[in-house]
């Protein structure tokens, strides 16, 4: 195992010039896939940055949103395709250095009521990208969690977990020189598809707000903090983490009152497969779960020794929590006021 993490080190060094890279991107017309090429274009000169999706309208969006900004198209390439697709998935990596896995279905109600086409997006996909990235080559894949993959009650969430539990274990099957594998996940995106807020900007129109239940929480983190961290997480990676930010938590109801103050609110229950509380780290993971200043990483148990207090950790130093620690969205430290709220939906 000791020379596993040596030839990751080496790994590490030789992808510590970005600009050299070629970068691909699953789901990359959603809303973090956007953002993310945003951030590569404007912070690196890659290689290759490519966009791999399966809508081509979204495709041909995006190409000429892109364009209408002066971005320079010959870094880009757009390449249709779906993750359930092995052997296009096979063509799309080919020379590709890093993939970031962020294609999901993730309407948690859809996904209740269409199960199978989840579970072929969500887990047979993870399967394909896995198989792919290491008959590819590919340096490093980091792939895209959410906080309902802990302890999940709908189909999306465990479906998730399962793609979590498949990335954690093929640091296994690429073996001591091959691909390496991690997970970076977090809560609730500001603003994008699916979000409560533009149900709320909608209904705001109506005078009467639907609260699903008031004792309700989420994390929520903005789309520029989640593409850097994921950039930081890509960095740092030795294979088989899970990188959790440290994130603020919000009221349901709290976020009502930012958007529509002088609305009437009116409690409709949890929809099916919601929770009241979401949780990233569980008291099961506690025991190897590592805390930094501004993250959580949940190590591989069989990779790391966690029975000192303090690891260093690629030269950031951590501490080990305790076996009873939890992170959840109604037992954070860290909340956003209605103030606060206000200012982040402007």
């Amino acid at each position: 195992m000791a020379n596993k993490f040596i030839f990751k080190k080496k790994i590490k060094k030789e992808l510590n010039n970005v600009d050299k890279l070629s970068i691909l991107i699953t789901g990359a017309t959603g809303t973090f896939g956007k953002k993310f090429v945003e951030y590569l274009l404007k912070n690196y000169k890659n290689k290759r940055i490519i966009i791999f999706s399966r809508d081509e309208l979204k495709q041909h969006e995006m190409k000429e949103n892109l364009k209408s900004q002066g971005v320079d198209l010959e870094r880009l390439r757009f390449f249709l395709g779906d993750v359930r697709d092995y052997e296009r998935l096979k063509r799309a990596f080919s020379k590709v250095d890093i993939v970031i896995h962020a294609a999901a279905l993730k309407q948690v109600v859809a996904a209740e009521y269409n199960p199978i086409e989840c579970i072929k997006t969500n887990i047979n996909g993870a399967e394909n990208i896995i198989n792919a990235a290491i008959d590819c080559d590919v340096k490093r894949v980091i792939a895209l969690s959410t906080d309902k993959a802990v302890n999940p009650i709908n189909l999306y969430g465990a479906t998730k977990l399962c793609s979590d539990k498949l990335f954690v274990a093929a640091n296994s099957l690429s073996g001591a020189e091959g691909t390496i594998f991690s997970v970076v996940r977090y809560g609730n995106v500001i603003g994008s598809r699916g979000s409560v807020i533009p149900l709320f900007l909608k209904e705001k129109k109506n005078g009467l707000i639907p609260i699903t239940d008031e004792r309700m929480t989420r994390f929520w983190i903005s789309i520029d903090d989640g593409v850097r961290f994921v950039n930081d997480s890509l960095k740092i990676m030795k294979g088989g983490e899970i990188f959790i930010p440290k994130i603020p938590s919000m009221k349901i109801i709290d976020l009502a009152k930012a958007i529509a103050p002088n609305c009437q609110f009116k409690v409709v229950g949890i929809r099916p497969g919601e929770k009241i509380h979401e949780t990233m780290v569980s008291s099961d993971d506690a025991s190897k779960t590592i805390e930094f200043n501004d993250k959580f990483v949940i190590c591989p148990e069989k990779d790391l020794t966690l029975n000192i207090d303090y690891i260093k950790y690629n030269n950031l130093k951590g501490k080990k929590v305790n076996n009873q620690f939890v992170y959840s969205s109604e037992l954070n430290k860290d909340w956003l006021t209605i103030e606060k709220l206000k200012k982040m939906i402007k």
